[in-house]
């Protein structure tokens, strides 16, 4: 079976996350494989143990019949650090929630920002992740992420105080820490634990 059935964690040359069919054979991308027979699942509207076996089988099927090129996404699944990203959004989302319907309701003006803060990451792939992590949480919105320099620009809601736009920065860059450790790459985790770049010069504020 071991000859017939490969995996990349016992096979460095392999891509990460996949499996290998035969000394010759094909290289199956298991998320992939994954992801199709998620969707098909949810085609059938039934989740029971016959449509997963189907739907694994159909999900290899084409995957044999039009392969792609092995690629590697530079994507990790890290199970601690998921569970850690998701308790920190989920409390962050709750605590932002709060505070910004707080705002509304007291109807104090505030002063709106917009700011650089250039991240450690590189990778096209984690700077999305950063981006959508970012812009889930209540009270601040990425409105540009500049690929060259990996800066997201930000929306603040809250900045009538420098504090508070620090506070916004070192909120972005915690963010992006817990994003690489749930799914970055070794080198990329290493990046995430040297300090944080300089603030860019070039933040806007807006008058409310």
């Amino acid at each position: 079976m071991s000859r017939f059935l490969r995996f990349s964690y016992r096979n460095a040359d392999l891509p990460p996350m996949s499996c290998k069919i035969g000394r010759r054979g094909r290289v199956l991308d298991l998320p992939l494989i994954a992801w199709l027979t998620l969707i098909w699942v949810l085609l059938w509207s039934t989740f029971n143990l016959a449509n997963i076996i189907t739907g694994v089988i159909v999900a290899t099927a084409v995957c044999l019949a039009f392969p792609l090129p092995p690629v590697d996404l530079g994507l990790r699944l890290h199970p601690w650090g998921i569970i850690r990203l998701a308790g920190y959004l989920l409390y962050d989302m709750y605590t932002s929630g709060v505070k910004v319907t707080r705002q509304i309701f007291v109807g104090l003006p505030h002063r709106a920002a917009v700011i650089g803060v250039p991240l450690r990451c590189r990778s096209d792939l984690m700077l999305a992740a950063v981006a959508v992590a970012v812009s889930n949480v209540p009270g601040g919105s990425v409105i540009e992420v500049r690929r060259a320099t990996a800066t997201v620009f930000l929306h603040v809601l809250d900045a009538d105080l420098p504090e508070e736009l620090d506070a916004a920065r070192r909120q972005v860059w915690r963010l992006e820490e817990l994003t690489v450790r749930a799914f970055g790459t070794p080198d990329e985790i290493a990046r995430v634990a040297e300090p944080p770049p300089s603030p860019q010069p070039e933040a806007g504020r807006l008058e409310p």
